[in-house]
């Protein structure tokens, strides 16, 4: 690992030559490697805010997540953004109360986040034309790269991600 040029290796080749470089006599049993790169977000590259635990909160993140895309040079991904956490913080606020707080990162991709107190695992269901409800995970899953739940000390965070157009971030 303190061979020049290890920062700059796709972990994968890295891990294959680590264990090719290890003596025959020494590889008679299974072996395991895990290999992962940290990267600190700097502090220009995420936002985050505290959102009341009240419906009306909901256009607010939208305004501020609106204006943030948009310093970031991100105005593309606004109304997708804008739609993704509305959703999000809708069911973090009816069905988990506060606190909510949401956070978006621009890391290679646009990360939004949305951290509730319930340790409730959301789920995605399919609506029947005559529901009222029950479309947001979906749609959330039909407009993003990935999403997913991750638990904390205090409940739960909901992710989404989205691909950054081509030379859309060149404000950064």
């Amino acid at each position: 690992l303190a061979e020049p040029g290890v920062f700059d290796t796709p972990l994968r080749r890295l891990g294959r030559e680590i264990v090719a470089g290890r003596p025959a006599h020494h590889l008679t049993d299974d072996i395991t490697l895990l290999l992962a790169r940290t990267r600190a977000v700097p502090s220009y590259d995420h936002v985050v805010w505290p959102v009341d635990a009240d419906p009306a909160a909901v256009a607010e993140v939208r305004g501020a997540a609106a204006r943030q895309l948009d310093d970031w040079g991100l105005t593309e991904l606004a109304f997708t953004t804008e739609l993704v956490l509305s959703e999000l913080v809708t069911n973090a606020i009816r069905y988990a109360g506060g606190p909510v707080e949401v956070r978006l990162i621009r890391a290679g991709r646009l990360v939004c986040e949305v951290s509730d107190p319930s340790a409730t695992q959301p789920r995605m269901r399919r609506a029947l034309l005559t529901d009222e409800g029950g479309r947001g995970l979906y749609l959330v899953a039909q407009l993003t790269t990935r999403w997913g739940c991750r638990y904390t000390r205090h409940g739960k965070t909901i992710w989404a991600e989205q691909e950054i157009p081509d030379g859309a971030d060149a404000a950064r």
